[in-house]
């Protein structure tokens, strides 16, 4: 059976999106970068909500991109290769290949596709993601959090959730980001 991992870049102090701005210095520089596409390349299936997948549909071309350093090209590819499915009512069409759209998230129909996938799951986004968590779905929870505090804005665990989590691995990175997994208990 395969996992579905949430993960995401955060605030210090938990937030998966700024109510302003961006989250802060950490996740850009190339040990980072590369060390999340090693994380995400054995995943097989990507769930999105459609604001992450117009976010994350930057990946279907970045490997085109002249200057795109090795790293770059490495994550477009490894996303290319990957199922996507996307929950949204009202997108129309996809932009990238290996992609279907749902309209509405069947915690039933995830739970099936664990069952059945070989490869482990990623769901992006706190609004989807709070929906798996509230099913029960989420194995792991990945966090990369930067060096900024934000203040506000969409935070990585929705309210009015309990877990009792186990730490599994981490790691600080020279640029201040610091990389946590936990596991459901």
């Amino acid at each position: 059976m395969a996992k579905l991992i949430y993960s995401m870049i955060t605030s210090l102090d938990g937030y998966a999106e700024a109510a302003e701005g961006d989250l802060g210095y950490g996740a850009e520089d190339e040990e980072v970068h590369t060390f999340i596409g090693d994380v995400f390349r054995p995943v097989g299936t990507f769930l999105y909500g459609r604001r992450m997948y117009e976010t994350m549909v930057f990946w279907e071309t970045a490997h085109t991109e002249p200057d795109a350093p090795p790293y770059i090209v490495q994550y477009a590819r490894d996303w290319q290769a990957a199922e996507k499915i996307v929950y949204s009512t009202t997108l129309e069409s996809m932009s990238s290949a290996r992609t279907r759209i749902e309209r509405t998230f069947d915690p039933d129909a995830v739970r099936k596709l664990k069952a059945e996938a070989d490869h482990d799951l990623s769901v992006d986004g706190p609004n989807l993601a709070a929906q798996a968590i509230a099913a029960g779905l989420v194995d792991e929870y990945h966090l990369f959090m930067t060096t900024s505090v934000v203040g506000g804005g969409k935070r990585f665990f929705p309210d009015g959730v309990r877990l009792d989590l186990e730490l599994v691995e981490e790691r600080a990175f020279d640029s201040g980001l610091i990389y946590a997994r936990y596991r459901t208990r």
